[in-house]
This record gives C-alpha cells, structure tokens and sequence, in this order.
C-alpha cells in the first residue's frame, strides 16, 4: 500500500508554530504517513528580528529547511501552520502563497489535500479568520480542505482556555507570548495530523 507524502508547512517567529507543527507530523506520522516538516522563509531582516525579541527562536528552527513554492507539488497533502498578524496570515505566509503563481497556472496543487492550524495571542484573536482566509486560498489552489472535526472532542473542553475550532487546531500565546501550546492544544494538533493522513490514504487507494 502507498504511504502518502505529507508536509508540514510552517512560519513561527516565536515558536508557537514550530512546536505544533512537530505535533502535526507527529500524528501524521503515527497514521503511517511519510512526513517532512519545512518553514516558509523569513521576511524580516535580522535588525527588526531582533528588536521583537524573536532571534532566539528562530536560531532553533534552523533545523528545519526552508521550503520552495514548487516543492508543495511532491506532496500528496500540505498542513500549513500560520501564525495570526490582525487576523490574518502572517504577511510571510501571504508572501510564500503570493510565489506559488505558477503552480496555480498549472493546476499542480488540484486534488491535494489542503489543511492549517495557527496560533493568536489572545483566545479571540482572529483564529477562525486566519484559517477560513487560508483555505480560500487554498481553494484557488484546487485542494480538498480538511479541518479538525466534532470527533476529537479536545476542542470542545471547558475545563481551560484552550484552541481549537472545525477549521483546524490552535494555540493561544499570550500578550508576552510566554504561554506554550498547552498538552491539550498539542493533541489537537496531533489528531489532525492524524486525520489527514487518514483522508490521504484512502485518496491514494483510489
């Protein structure tokens, strides 16, 4: 049987990000997908980097290579991770969309599996907006979005402040941005990992 390619798409600037995106391919991964886990590139040059305070994560996700529009091709489903800037894509995100053009014009990414999750810093902060403008933008791209449904009950906890909605897991960081996905918020995005790569493999059986 074909174990479907699956990429992590993601930009983090503080990594909130980068850490549910370790937990989306780790839940792909578990379904039996075969996962890369690459970043969308910086924008911002290092002196404004460092005036945010954001140098030392980004030192940390150096790890991870940087992705090329044309790479999205050679996957059988991307799960973009998208921070939130005014409730919307991190203008990074936008920028790396805004290069994909020619695969549009091709039709490269139609039939493909088209998934996010993101992160804001309050708990109403634009988390539906950002995921439901990205999957527009997917939807240009001719891909099938799959979200983050009712069955992983997690997202619907009142026990805590927690992400989480249809559209997609989140996280919640805080004004400083000191609070880390909580263990919650991982498994949401560990289940939607999950999910794709089940959705994946049942496309890829035909």
């Amino acid at each position: 049987m074909k174990k479907p390619k699956v990429l992590v798409l993601f930009y983090s600037m503080y990594g909130h990000i980068s850490l549910m995106a370790e937990a989306v391919a780790e839940g792909a991964r578990n379904e039996g997908a075969l996962v890369d886990i690459k970043r969308i590139p910086e924008t911002l040059p290092e002196e404004v980097l460092k005036k945010m305070g954001a140098s030392a994560a980004r030192e940390t996700m150096k790890d991870f290579p940087e992705a090329m529009p044309e790479d999205l091709q050679e996957y059988d489903a991307v799960i973009w991770g998208v921070p939130t800037r005014f409730g919307g894509a991190a203008a990074q995100v936008r920028a790396f969309l805004d290069r994909t053009g020619v695969l549009w014009q091709k039709g490269s990414l139609v039939g493909k599996i088209g998934s996010v999750f993101t992160s804001t810093a309050t708990q109403h902060g634009g988390q539906e907006t950002t995921l439901i403008s990205m999957h527009i933008s997917l939807l240009h791209h001719g891909n099938i979005l799959v979200g983050l449904p009712y069955t992983e009950k997690r997202q619907m906890t009142l026990a805590e402040i927690s992400g989480g909605s249809p559209y997609g897991a989140s996280t919640i960081t805080g004004g400083d941005g000191k609070r880390m996905p909580s263990a919650n918020e991982l498994e949401l995005a560990r289940f939607q990992g999950r999910h794709v790569a089940k959705i994946a493999k049942k496309l890829a059986e035909g």
